[in-house]
């Protein structure tokens, strides 16, 4: 069944296909390691996640590259303000490398209890500075560069499809967005690499032909995608808000450097997780971390399934109530399919819709949908065998049932419930099961005895 990826640089849904199937290059922009992560950019990762597990469930070879931008991004897309890491480092008093490890550290962390795959490659920006600079160099020497007082930029009037990504409106750019001030010859040029201005000043810069200096967000994703998946390579993701800048840019840059077209074959963008109907982000406040809703008593897999219940093309409006809801929606899956036996075969029907979904333009919802179709089908057979194949894509856990420490009195009661039903007296029998139910927690009578899970 063949794949079908919306791509925003043609604006249409398209069948994949690789350069060097099966073999498939697949590039994800990543955090920049100036704060903790919050649910709205882990949104995005478990977008990335199960693009990853569906490539992988469809037969593909992944060679999956996620940077980390620990210099160069600074606070404003016009080339101007603070590098976000150099001002953490400044408000927090310590080192920029400090900062950068500790809060990819704890990204890292996040997405492991989010169950995200690994990426292959995890490259940092300040380990790539030679390749940087060497992808500058060639654009100079192609006559796509100019230096002003603060920096190397990039020429964008020498492009002529610039802006082709999400049919970006160049000439209805907002000044301010992309400036038209200054030294620029084009407001949408952008730096290459930006001069530190004093020796000393940054605790990040280095030193180039140009001058002392760092570089620019944009150049560092084109050096460490081409470094590891070639000069060409099958899919670009990132957030709705890198359509217009960073991956323009990123664009214009690597097609003007390696002469090749497409750079890459297919862009895949989430849509942002929202806040009372606002983008969630650090500056606007609002915000929720993954810690925070632990503190909440909610699980890191039910804040996955609620990502999983809106497809990656829509906007999702977060609040706890809609994770309370999925959070029960996702607990009363996992207990209908705690108590279904397994009959060692697999059901090819269930399995053919649910790929239909899931190669649909990555259709999880549906997909859910047609788990929920199985679970509750009385007819159906090859449920756990299916269920096992599909939560390859879910990442859910569906399978697993969680260890409970069982408090002594709940113990009892099961124990003198166990005997009344040996003896068959039913009715003593539930009259401890409802006790067991008012200490918060359920039995459920299985082939391999009794089993206690919390209500």
């Amino acid at each position: 069944m063949a794949l079908k990826l919306y791509n925003t640089l043609t604006n249409k849904k398209e069948i994949f296909k690789p350069i060097n199937p099966p073999n498939v290059g697949l590039y994800g922009c990543g955090p920049t390691v100036y704060w903790t992560q919050h649910i709205g950019n882990l949104f995005r990762y478990v977008f990335e996640d199960y693009l990853v597990r569906v490539l992988k469930y469809d037969g593909f070879k992944v060679k999956h590259v996620i940077n980390v931008t620990d210099v160069g991004h600074l606070t404003s897309d016009a080339d101007e303000g603070e590098d976000k890491i150099e001002a953490a480092a400044k408000k927090e008093n310590r080192s920029a490398k400090e900062i950068s490890e500790q809060y990819f550290n704890e990204f890292k962390h996040d997405l492991k209890k989010l169950n995200f795959t690994e990426p292959d490659v995890w490259p940092k920006a300040t380990d790539h500075i030679k390749e940087q600079i060497n992808l500058i160099k060639t654009l100079e020497k192609k006559g796509f560069t100019y230096k002003t007082s603060d920096g190397i930029y990039f020429d964008t009037s020498k492009i002529d499809d610039y802006g082709k990504l999400g049919n970006t409106n160049i000439k209805g750019l907002e000044a301010g967005k992309r400036i038209s001030v200054g030294e620029k010859k084009n407001k949408t040029d952008f730096a290459l690499w930006k001069f530190s201005g004093k020796k000393g000043k940054r605790q990040q810069e280095w030193d180039s032909i140009w001058g002392i200096g760092f570089p620019g967000w944009h150049i560092e994703c084109s050096a460490m995608s081409s470094k590891y998946l070639g000069e060409q390579f099958d899919i670009h993701t990132g957030g709705e808000d890198h359509i217009q800048v960073h991956h323009t840019d990123e664009i214009a840059q690597s097609e003007a450097a390696f002469g090749k077209k497409p750079w890459v074959g297919y862009w895949l963008h989430s849509r942002w997780l929202l806040f009372k109907g606002e983008k969630m982000s650090k500056s606007k406040g609002g915000l929720w971390l993954l810690s925070d809703l632990e503190n909440k008593g909610f699980k890191p897999l039910e804040y996955r399934h609620m990502c999983l219940t809106s497809h990656y093309r829509k906007q999702l409006n977060f609040s706890l109530e809609l994770l309370e809801k999925s959070k029960n929606a996702y607990d009363r899956l996992k207990n209908i399919i705690s108590e279904i036996k397994d009959d060692k075969k697999i059901n090819k029907e269930y399995l053919k819709e649910f790929e239909g979904a899931i190669n649909d333009d990555l259709n999880i919802p549906n997909a859910l949908q047609v788990l929920w179709k199985l679970v509750r089908d009385e007819k159906a057979t090859g449920k756990i065998k299916t269920i096992k194949k599909m939560d390859e894509v879910f990442g859910l856990d569906l399978l697993k049932i969680e260890k409970i420490k069982v408090p002594s009195k709940v113990q009892k009661l099961v124990v003198e419930r166990d005997a009344a039903r040996k003896e068959k007296n039913w009715k003593k029998s539930d009259e401890l099961r409802d006790k067991i139910f008012e200490l918060g927690y359920g039995v459920a009578d299985t082939a391999e005895g009794t089993r206690v899970k919390k209500k």
